[in-house]
């Protein structure tokens, strides 16, 4: 466990997702550079979900998984965190929306409500997308959206899928779920 700092522990939740290369690799190896990220105490991870691309272009089927990060880091460095994370592992950002090794979205931090430039949290999408929910209900079932005031389970069924145009593909191992820096 890194040093703790005077900031208040928060969690956060960050989305995982990749559909290029050895995705379960990708989404492993993203998990072990968050863990090892100064600020960050604490990793868990959700259970991987296959899931069929979403708007952009043609391409194939992504892992994605959450993540409930403890940490001391304020927001805007956790998210520069997430990008640092992206681009160690070779994300190159060309075509909006389009395949990628490693994608990685804050989608919470703790209940708080930001609207800056580059960083907003909630995440904006975060409700309408089960890729995000699923995992994110398998972590936190009951976590309350900050501004829509629903749980993440309540969430899921409003989009009417309960997760159910997705496949789990694999639970994440004990040692991943709960492993901490």
């Amino acid at each position: 466990m890194h040093g703790v700092s005077t900031r208040e522990i928060i969690t956060a939740y960050i989305a995982l997702g990749s559909n290029l290369g050895d995705r379960h690799a990708a989404l492993s190896e993203a998990a072990q550079l968050l863990r090892r990220c100064p600020g960050v105490l604490g990793v868990r991870l959700s259970p991987v979900f296959e899931t069929a691309p979403v708007g952009g272009v043609p391409q194939g089927p992504y892992l994605n998984a959450c993540a409930a990060v403890d940490t001391v880091l304020p927001p805007r460095d956790l998210l520069d965190a997430l990008l640092n994370t992206e681009q160690q592992m070779g994300r190159v950002r060309t075509v909006r929306w389009g395949p990628r090794l490693i994608d990685l979205d804050l989608l919470l931090y703790g209940d708080e409500v930001l609207q800056e430039p580059g960083l907003v949290v909630p995440h904006a999408r975060m409700h309408e997308r089960d890729f995000v929910l699923a995992p994110l209900r398998a972590l936190a079932p009951g976590l309350v959206h900050p501004t829509l005031h629903h749980t993440v389970t309540a969430l899921l069924e409003m989009l009417g899928s309960g997760a159910g145009a997705l496949r789990c593909v694999e639970a994440a191992a004990p040692a991943e779920r709960e492993a901490t820096a």
